[in-house]
């Protein structure tokens, strides 16, 4: 008998069957040479680059404010609050109360990367070629399924927190308590910190979005060798 199987054959005798799927899923598959090991590998660079690239923008002054992509805008019940103030000539109060609602996503971003960096190391061997071979934000998805609830944890209390310390809590009222006074309008008091936790939330899988499908769809995005080798499998 070959001696590398007699060798193997050893060695198996001592390994759980988990053990043995994890060698397995480290061997070369198919004439590729790259197994589920390096494709999980790959994806967490992808995600790493999202969160170092895409999601530390967000957390400067103006990170949501001045990009259209995540901008947060004023709930529906609050649209015709906006437009009646501005009809009336207080637009400058109008601006000032959605400039703080995406200043205190700002503050909550910054809270966003120790969870990610655990949910990244958590992609398995056996998720990686799914998720490699999948829709353009497969990886995005996957990060998303294992954070959002950790994420709204920690960030309802910083947007909260933010209101209050900026005085947005008093703008809005201030603002909504001026429009109920109007004459003809039905009165409005949304939940603000839960509606911008949740755009917060929705801001930051967009921004990773962004760059997972940069990677994919450009060469010149993929900026390491394990980069160019896993995502040139999807091509």
């Amino acid at each position: 008998m070959n001696k590398k199987i007699i060798s193997l054959c050893i060695v198996f005798q001592f390994l759980s069957c988990a053990e043995l799927q994890q060698v397995v899923d480290q061997l070369p598959q198919g004439e590729t040479g790259i197994g589920n090991a390096q494709i999980a590998q790959g994806l967490r660079q992808a995600l790493d680059e999202g969160v170092d690239k895409q999601v530390s923008k967000l957390t400067l002054e103006n990170g949501f404010f001045k990009n259209e992509l995540v901008k947060i805008v004023l709930p529906e019940e609050l649209r015709k609050v906006d437009k009646t103030l501005r009809d009336i000539g207080l637009g400058n109060l109008a601006d000032e109360g959605l400039k703080i609602l995406n200043r205190a996503a700002e503050d909550a971003v910054g809270e966003a990367t120790p969870i990610f960096v655990d949910a990244i190391k958590g992609i398995t061997f056996s998720d990686a070629r799914n998720i490699l071979m999948g829709n353009e934000n497969a990886a995005t998805l996957y990060l998303r399924n294992g954070t959002q609830t950790s994420l709204y944890s920690k960030f309802n209390p910083i947007i909260k927190e933010s209101f209050e310390k900026v005085g947005a809590d008093k703008i809005w009222s201030n603002l909504i308590n001026k429009y109920n006074n109007l004459p003809f309008t039905n009165n409005v008091n949304p939940d603000l910190t839960d509606y911008v936790t949740t755009q917060a939330l929705e801001g930051v899988f967009t921004m990773i979005a962004v760059e997972e499908k940069e990677i994919r769809d450009k060469v010149s995005a993929r900026t390491t060798d394990i980069l160019r080798k896993v995502f040139a499998l999807q091509d």
